[in-house]
């Protein structure tokens, strides 16, 4: 089997696609072909990341660098010796343009929602309930109201202090958003955030997920300093093995719920039985599980994903 390095593994893919890419895409490319099983070094957890880095610094230092880059936000790379041979206005377009790179595993958004379920019981010791947009009211308070999934964390508390504290007005059950993705990028990422934004105002904390987020470092600059200025964090869902999904960016904790904010997401029909079910929760001291979102095993979250 050829072994390759990182930069190898880029020059591989890029003869084979002949047309700029970023390094985010390459790896798209590469995972699809299987070419990560080729690679010498070790990978470690974020070899996306490695990529990038491995031809960014080579681009930038390497005076016979094999790269040249095109555009930015994100910056794609190209192999000199073939960018010598076409046109460069040709490049320069092509290199605006998103490549249609197809992932690893074909699924849909909406297939995410387990992977997501296991990871808010996991993660945050919360019970979690999908939130169908087919159920909400049509043309009220307008789009991006409510979020695609709605966490639910009941304290361990004894009966005594739960009581005490719906009485002075604390909360004995904290509230999770979630908006999900199945890809992040510079061409959705503005769209994305704020529509994260919007639907998470009435939460204790907002998260924005996807599967795929783009690991190009400028892209993750302006996703960490957007979460930093809004307070949404950002979760990474790993499909081929979700105990390693993980908080990139940790969300902001409010300090009470915005009910206002709250009263309008009720105009979905799953939002108003999921309070409903929260307040009985409350009141028996026993949240009935098996009436919010199944928890898959780590081995069965893999079946429901087509390859």
């Amino acid at each position: 089997m050829t072994n390759l390095t990182f930069l190898g593994l880029a020059e591989r893919v890029l003869q084979e696609e002949k047309r700029p890419l970023s390094p985010s895409e390459i790896w798209k490319v590469a995972l699809k072909q299987g070419y990560e099983t080729m690679l010498k070094a070790r990978q470690g957890k974020t070899p996306g990341a490695t990529l990038y880095s491995a031809i960014f610094t080579d681009a930038r230092q390497n005076p016979d660098t094999i790269f040249v880059k095109f555009g930015d936000r994100p910056a794609r790379y190209y192999l000199k010796e073939l960018a010598s041979k076409q046109k460069s206005a040709e490049l320069e377009q092509a290199a605006l343009v998103d490549a249609a790179v197809p992932g690893k595993y074909s699924f849909k958004e909406s297939q995410l929602h387990p992977f997501l379920a296991r990871f808010i019981h996991t993660q945050f010791s919360a019970l979690s309930k999908t939130i169908r947009h087919t159920t909400s009211k049509k043309n009220e308070f307008g789009e991006w109201v409510h979020p695609d999934m709605i966490g639910v964390y009941y304290p361990e508390w004894r009966d005594e202090v739960v009581t005490f504290s719906q009485l002075t007005g604390g909360f004995a059950a904290k509230l999770y958003s979630f908006e999900i993705k199945k890809e992040l990028s510079f061409s959705n990422l503005r769209e994305s955030f704020f529509q994260a934004v919007s639907n998470s105002s009435f939460a204790h904390e907002g998260y924005l997920v996807a599967a795929d987020i783009s690991t190009d470092e400028d892209f993750r600059s302006e996703l960490r300093r957007l979460s930093a200025s809004f307070g949404i964090g950002i979760i990474r869902i790993d499909i081929e093995e979700a105990d390693s999904s993980e908080v990139l960016v940790p969300a902001r904790e409010r300090e009470s719920i915005d009910w206002d904010a709250l009263n309008k997401v009720t105009m979905n029909k799953d939002v108003q039985y999921l309070l409903k079910r929260i307040s009985n929760d409350l009141k028996t001291k026993e949240p009935r599980k098996e009436e919010y979102d199944k928890i898959l095993e780590a081995d069965d979250l893999l079946k429901t994903i087509s390859r």
